[in-house]
């Protein structure tokens, strides 16, 4: 019997456990998935015979690597600095990998001995990165095909708040990993604006909100994301003038984060002392950069209570983070709302022509949301179409091929996830 194995049973876990199940019953396979809260599985796996939960500590290295010995592909749903113990055991025992991060040098380093036991190494597979890498290349692909020349390219995405649920001042809620949510953007970001390559510091990231308009919603705000540049050889555009990928939220966000940025809230290397610390003691940096447009963003957060934080914190990133899980947290009936949005233009045959794809996803409720859905069934589909035999392909990859992206981008449209394309 064929087998499936998942790794973390998380937020983003739900929707893509949920499709695993029925897959697996109508397929006949084993789907098996380990994480340290057994309940939480049970409960999402819907007591399915075809579905085993198994409580793990993923650090105990004789009971992974059992569990990875009864499976044909492995997913890894757990956090990036986990997937190279992952990673090792699946070359070991010859298993074919799936994870939704980032390909890193540690994975790079594993390369060679991928190849050599033709296994299949399928990183970046979920939302962003995943299906913007594959909805992209096959607008890149078509317009290269047809003789065009790709002189700008914008890939923006974001977690948003559906506008039904959108009842805070900050218009945002948390969908994903609040740690990602406190760092997101700290490494700053790199990218390429007119020919120009252009660098942001973390400090400055913040300071603009560009506005971006999707048909349908209303306007929308973004900033550069990480470094840019690294895609530009692997989506082969190197005649490109504008390369940028971004990130959504509502403008408002910009001025209520920007100052918590500016103010250091985020730190997660220094250490603090919580005994005796208020919340409004703690968050006296930010009393110079607070605003008219910001004072009740930041109200609302708590930053400003005579209440102490929480004993258990040990840096800044720390107390921020308690607080948006608190303040931010989607309710059970909340829906979130994916957004993205790819930015092309080009010229074909002498004239100059554009051309904007977009996609927007509405979650259920705050289990089944759009961000589950959106990281999750890429895998999903990967996995499926492993075992079944449709993708025979080996080697290290992220979804930029064409026998990666067709057969995914083509299921995802039956999952309801279809991008609407617009040549201005």
């Amino acid at each position: 019997m064929k087998t499936i194995l998942l790794f973390g049973a998380g937020k983003s876990a739900t929707v893509l456990i949920k499709y695993l199940v029925k897959e697996s019953e109508i397929n006949n396979w084993k789907f098996i998935v380990a994480d340290a809260n057994r309940e939480m599985i049970l409960t999402k796996t819907n007591n399915s015979k075809f579905a085993e939960a198994v409580q793990l500590d993923i650090t105990n290295d004789l009971a992974r690597e059992k569990l990875i010995q009864r499976a044909h592909v492995v997913i890894s749903m757990m956090p990036p600095a986990l997937h190279f113990l992952i990673a090792k055991d699946c070359v070991e025992w010859r298993k074919h990998l799936l994870t939704a991060s980032y390909l890193d040098d540690k994975m790079k380093s594993l390369r060679d001995e991928i190849n050599h036991r033709k296994l299949l190494f399928l990183c970046e597979m979920g939302l962003d990165p995943g299906i913007d890498h594959m909805s992209a290349m096959k607008i890149i692909d078509d317009i290269k095909a047809t003789g065009g020349v790709i002189t700008s390219f914008k890939s923006h995405c974001g977690g948003l708040v559906a506008p039904e649920s959108d009842n805070n001042p900050w218009r945002y809620k948390i969908s994903w990993n609040p740690r990602n949510v406190v760092l997101a953007g700290n490494a700053g970001a790199i990218y390429k604006e007119s020919g120009e390559e252009k660098e942001l510091s973390y400090q400055h990231l913040f300071d603009e909100a560009n506005k971006v308009l999707v048909e349908g919603l209303e306007e929308l705000a973004f900033y550069p994301n990480r470094d840019s540049l690294n895609y530009i050889p692997v989506y082969k555009l190197h005649e490109a003038a504008t390369f940028m990928r971004t990130t959504l939220r509502y403008p408002g966000f910009f001025t209520g984060w920007n100052a918590i940025v500016h103010a250091g809230l985020t730190d997660a290397v220094a250490t603090i002392s919580a005994a005796g610390l208020s919340f409004k003691k703690w968050s006296e940096p930010i009393l110079p950069f607070v605003n008219e447009q910001n004072k009740t963003m930041l109200e609302f957060l708590g930053l400003f209570n005579e209440q102490l934080v929480p004993f258990t914190a040990t840096s800044s990133a720390d107390i921020l983070q308690q607080l948006l899980e608190t303040k931010l947290a989607m309710q059970p009936a909340d829906k979130d709302m994916i957004v993205m949005l790819h930015e092309f233009v080009y010229e074909l045959n002498g004239e100059h022509k554009q051309l904007q794809s977009s996609l927007v996803v509405k979650g259920e409720d705050s289990m089944h949301t759009a961000m589950a859905k959106t990281v999750g069934l890429p895998l999903g589909i990967a996995a499926k179409i492993i075992l079944n035999g449709t993708l025979q392909l080996t080697g290290l990859h992220i979804p930029i091929l064409k026998e990666i992206y067709e057969p995914v981008l083509e299921e995802l449209e039956h999952e309801h996830i279809v991008f609407k394309e617009t040549v201005l």
